[in-house]
């Protein structure tokens, strides 16, 4: 009897690691797919941009001499190169600050129950899919100082247009407006989707203590919305600091060096320098300003953002 119950216990066990070396084997069949492609088209491209940035290359000899950090000492002793990063930084900026504010008081308005926000929803996003090169083709027109749709408009207030996409002063402004105006619906999207998930007893409560609308927001609703918020951000400062497309369209980053953001400087130096080596530096530098924004970020927010 002794003898069944260790046999039977002996075959449950073997049964049991088999099932588990299974059940391992299958995850690693479904996972091993991902993490190839991630290793591929994420992991090894960052590698060898970094490895990039430490040779001179003009993409087209066969030989990378290595000049080790070279690139980077020129990146930053070169002052133009520091106006670079600050010009991207004050894009950046202007793009995620407005964008933000004009998306959430978009996404409170389309939470309302009034007549026809499923269309003013639909027309809020659009922009977003439309693509760079017809956007900016679309501001190009708009922008102009002499025939653009805003020139007509400031003249009912009897203000002259500015020339926005050929002078140095009003080139990154206008850049500023057209992403504004290309995410904005997107970040009102994302907004919205959590405003309708937000508990309604909170906002009862809130009516039955008489807390008027602004309180109401400012002490439910934002706190409430603040996982958005760090998402939206995140993601806004990636999108903006990646900005190409419209660039290329308007301005080519001109005038000038006015509108010249790391993005198109890194174009500039692998395709119109042919020096892949100085483009792979600017590229980590990118990278790792990015890193440590969003970890900046990250800690900031830590006890700031409320998941329950």
């Amino acid at each position: 009897m002794a003898a069944r119950s260790a046999t039977a216990d002996h075959q449950g066990a073997r049964s049991r690691r088999t099932l588990r070396r299974r059940g391992n084997a299958l995850f690693l069949a479904f996972i091993a797919p991902n993490v190839v492609l991630l290793a591929v088209f994420a992991y090894w491209p960052v590698i060898y941009n970094g490895y990039l940035s430490l040779t001179s290359w003009n993409l087209l000899s066969k030989t990378k001499p290595f000049v080790w950090f070279a690139n980077y000492v020129d990146m930053f002793t070169d002052p133009e190169f520091g106006m670079v990063v600050l010009r991207t930084v004050i894009f950046s900026g202007g793009i995620v600050i407005v964008s933000i504010v004009l998306g959430l008081l978009v996404a409170v308005l389309l939470d309302q129950k009034l007549r026809g926000r499923n269309l003013v929803r639909t027309f809020s996003f659009a922009p977003h899919i439309v693509s760079g090169a017809a956007v900016g083709t679309i501001w190009l027109y708009i922008f102009d100082p002499s025939y653009g749709l805003l020139r007509q408009l400031l003249q009912v207030f009897g203000l002259a247009s500015p020339a926005w996409m050929t002078d140095s002063f009003w080139a990154l402004p206008g850049l500023i407006i057209v992403y504004v105006w290309k995410t904005a619906g997107f970040v009102a999207v994302i907004y919205l989707a959590g405003l309708q998930g937000l508990p309604n007893d909170l906002y009862e409560a809130a009516r039955i203590d008489r807390a008027g609308p602004l309180t109401t927001f400012f002490r439910i609703t934002l706190p409430l919305l603040s996982p958005v918020t760090f998402f939206v951000v995140v993601t806004s400062i990636i999108g903006s600091f990646q900005a190409f497309d419209v660039i290329a369209v308007m301005t080519g980053g001109g005038p000038g060096t006015a509108t010249t953001t790391l993005s198109w400087y890194i174009y500039e130096q692998a395709f119109q320098a042919f020096d892949a080596g100085h483009a792979g530096a600017a590229a980590m530098i990118m990278f790792v300003l990015l890193v440590l924004i969003t970890s900046a970020q990250a800690r900031f927010t830590r006890n700031r953002v409320h998941y329950q």
